[in-house]
């Protein structure tokens, strides 16, 4: 009973186990079967969308035959005609096009109005330096703390005492509460209510502007809209104790009339609202930021926040137009051996002749001798033993010093570079001596000099530029050149006859053309 009970219940295990093992076998056939159904599904229908897309025909015509038996041949024909016409137009758009002209407004310069800011103490001085640049045809205030003898045959702006600031708080001990007076410059002139103006532009009485290139820059801009235009410091540190937002006036700033209204109306309130400000450029940024009206930055308003010898600046002039130059007391003579005054009137001859183009740099190679050269139009030109590429040569060598005596050449707000880090690379200066203009030719014979000076030892077995005395460069006025996209001119390298004398000629680069040896 045992033996025949247990073989019983054995084979009921066994039979158990047979049929739950068919039963999940079962089930996994039946599992597959549905996702491979699913799968087939899902392939099915995306394949019929896709086939819908594929089957738009590329030829216009044969989609179009398609269609005949529900359009007349009339209406075929049109189709066809509209059809290639899309495709025309969708041909055009893929096609790269010229840019179109920047859109200008006719700005003229009776329609500027300066604002001086000046002081009594220094007015015998500085008014040298607004006699540069100041016309008779131009309006204008020069606005002083007290009275001051004038001329009768001077040239000069309207002379005007700015208004009374002893109501206003100033609480900064490291500055002067003229700062007050002068940052209300813009508004006094405004409330003397001249007709036809469209912008106020203002700067120190030692900030010399090159008018054209002025009414150049304003052109841009629609004078009825908001614009505080302007440019920071040279000076990393003065940046950032001020504003790289602000607009430092000794390099000068523009603001539009409209704009000039509602400063006039809020200013006053607003100085009051910041009696620990430094400056008046300072307690105008600040009025700027309360109407909400950004720095729109243009890069030819100089402030100059440098020391020493301003040649690696200018002869590394970004492309833009030159507008201002400041701090003239401080920097050394733009050109040696002559007054800071009879400097600047040198300086101006060229800008009569191609205001646009003053202190533009082009850049090119002497294969032959393999020297670089850089051209500052109407300034300087540079030889260099060899070949230093036009990205370094961009970039403002530093003949100057920082603001900031103990600043060293991460405290200025742009890239430098060592005046030469070879003895050999020590560049080879020629100044502007003297610019004539060939008529016929509309050209400018521009003469340069080179200036004499101790070179430091050189090993290199290459020629020396001190072989050369005289560069000729010609070049031809490009009054419009900033009313297209900013690019620096090429130059080459021309004939001579004489080993002394070099001869380049400075034009627009021709297609394919670039500054390459």
């Amino acid at each position: 009973m045992g033996g025949s009970g247990y073989k019983f219940e054995d084979s009921d295990k066994k039979s158990s186990h047979t049929g739950s093992h068919m039963i999940g076998f079962r089930a996994t056939i039946t599992w597959i079967f549905l996702i491979m159904s699913m799968l087939y599904v899902l392939y099915s229908s995306n394949y019929l969308l896709n086939s819908q897309d594929c089957a738009t025909p590329v030829n216009i015509k044969n989609h179009l035959h398609t269609v005949t038996n529900v359009t007349g041949s009339n209406d075929v024909s049109k189709l066809e005609v509209q059809g290639k016409q899309g495709l025309g137009q969708e041909a055009k758009e893929v096609v790269p096009s010229r840019p179109h002209q920047f859109s200008r407004f006719d700005t003229e310069l009776k329609h500027i109005v300066f604002g001086i800011a000046a002081s009594s103490n220094l007015w015998e001085k500085r008014k040298e330096y607004i006699k540069l640049w100041w016309k008779k045809e131009m309006r204008g205030v020069v606005w002083l703390d007290k009275k001051v003898r004038m001329r009768g045959n001077e040239v000069l702006p309207e002379i005007r005492i700015s208004g009374d600031t002893r109501g206003f708080k100033y609480t900064n001990r490291q500055g002067e509460r003229s700062a007050l007076r002068i940052s209300r410059v813009v508004s006094e002139t405004l409330r003397l209510g001249m007709k036809d103006v469209r912008w106020f532009v203002m700067g120190d009485d030692d900030t010399v502007f090159v008018v054209e290139n002025v009414l150049r820059i304003l052109s841009k801009y629609d004078h009825n809209q908001f614009y505080y235009i302007g440019h920071p410091s040279e000076s990393h540190i003065q940046n950032i104790f001020f504003s790289y937002t602000m607009a430092f006036g000794g390099g000068g700033f523009a603001i539009s009339y409209p704009l000039a209204v509602e400063l006039e109306k809020m200013q006053d309130r607003c100085i009051q609202r910041y009696p620990a400000l430094y400056g008046s450029d300072d307690r105008m940024q600040a009025c700027m930021a309360e109407l909400g009206v950004p720095l729109t930055k243009e890069a030819g308003f100089h402030q100059y926040d440098v020391y020493g010898n301003l040649v690696g600046l200018l002869s590394a002039h970004p492309v833009a137009p030159l507008v201002t130059l400041h701090h003239l007391d401080v920097v050394e003579p733009v050109f040696p051996r002559m007054s800071r005054v009879k400097a600047l009137q040198h300086l101006f001859q060229s800008v009569e002749f191609d205001s646009a183009s003053i202190m533009q740099q082009s850049i090119c190679y002497d294969k032959d001798h393999l020297w670089s050269i850089s051209i500052s139009w109407g300034y300087v030109v540079q030889v260099i033993r060899g070949v230093m590429s036009p990205r370094e040569l961009e970039t403002p060598s530093r003949t100057f010093l920082n603001w900031y005596r103990k600043g060293d050449f991460t405290s200025y707000s742009f890239n430098t570079r060592p005046v030469y880090r070879d003895p050999c690379q020590k560049p080879f200066l020629f100044y502007l001596t003297t610019n004539r203009l060939h008529r016929d030719k509309n050209k400018v014979f521009g003469f340069y000099k080179l200036e004499k000076s101790p070179s430091p030892p050189c090993r290199w077995k290459m020629a020396s530029p001190d072989t050369i005395d005289t560069i000729i460069v010609l070049k031809r006025p490009d009054p419009v050149r900033w009313e297209k996209s900013p690019r620096r001119d090429c130059c080459r390298i021309l004939p001579s006859k004489k080993n002394s004398t070099m001869f380049l000629w400075v034009d627009n680069c021709r297609e394919g053309e670039m500054s390459e040896l």
